[in-house]
């Protein structure tokens, strides 16, 4: 059952004062760069992730700014240049990649993110070799549950589809939505929030193991004392109520089946994705 929602007059309020705490921060220094991957589009992810910015900023005393990409390719690509100081992703774990260093912060407390295949109710598909020679909707060729784990399950079972990608996770869906595309490749949150949002009923072929949600990780130049700081606001916003707004807001926004809220994550909570990048048979990203 989906939580008690936030009304929209509290939301207007509870924007407004971000707007103007962060307008209090702002002489602070130039502004750290937090990068978000792509999973909605720009103005959805800025509307989810500029009220918690704001908040960490205000209680961390470390200026917070968002910046990311037009696509989820290039926000990693931002990532893996050096672009941000701290950034929410689960593209970090390629063996190239997982060299560069990023410490890992703190994670949402799901149960965790599964890759699913799925196609409308209404369809004829019932089984992954009914998509044999189909176009299958990808967020993008980046995409982990997106994209590599339910790509990965099509070439083990030799169902060879047509992948057609969307630039994030809620365009892919809406190819599905559309009609366009015979399936999908997705991240099983954001198909569900997607579906109560949006109204649409579909049915999962394939699903995965679970992986651990997306991480708030550090750019290794970033000094301890700044990664403590922002990384024990992020763990304890759910005992402030001032923070505790911020999450319901955010929750209520995507339509999470409870309100969200930050723990801490380790490299143990991630092992799963090393071990899939070294095994999987879809060819691998560029560093």
């Amino acid at each position: 059952m989906l939580f008690r929602r936030v009304t929209g007059s509290t939301c207007q309020i509870l924007l407004s004062l971000y707007c103007l705490l962060f307008a209090g921060i702002a002489h602070a220094g130039e502004p750290l760069l937090f990068g978000v991957l792509n999973q909605r589009s720009v103005i959805a992810t800025a509307e989810i992730w500029n009220p918690i910015l704001t908040y960490v900023s205000h209680k961390a005393g470390v200026p917070l700014a968002l910046k990311m990409g037009s696509v989820a390719e290039e926000t990693t690509a931002m990532t893996v240049r050096g672009d941000f100081d701290f950034v929410y992703t689960n593209h970090l774990f390629t063996p190239e990649r997982d060299k560069l260093g990023f410490k890992l912060l703190a994670r949402f407390n799901t149960s965790g993110i599964r890759g699913q295949i799925v196609t409308l109710t209404t369809s004829p598909y019932q089984t992954l070799s009914d998509l044999a020679g189909k176009q299958v909707a990808f967020a993008n060729s980046d995409a982990f549950t997106g994209y590599w784990v339910p790509m990965d399950t099509l070439l083990q079972n030799h169902v060879k589809v047509t992948p057609v990608f969307s630039g994030n996770q809620e365009s892919a869906m809406t190819h599905l939505a559309l009609g366009n595309v015979a399936a999908a490749g997705v991240n099983d949150h954001v198909m569900a929030q997607y579906s109560r949002r949006e109204g649409l009923k579909y049915r999962v072929l394939w699903s995965s193991d679970p992986y651990m949600d997306l991480a708030v990780m550090a750019h290794p130049r970033v000094p301890a004392a700044t990664v403590k700081k922002v990384r024990q606001v992020l763990i304890d916003m759910s005992k402030d109520e001032e923070g505790q707004k911020v999450l319901q807001f955010v929750s209520a926004k995507i339509k999470s089946e409870k309100v969200l809220a930050f723990v801490p994550a380790n490299d143990a909570d991630y092992e799963n994705y090393r071990v899939f990048y070294r095994n999987t048979l879809v060819t691998k990203p560029s560093p």
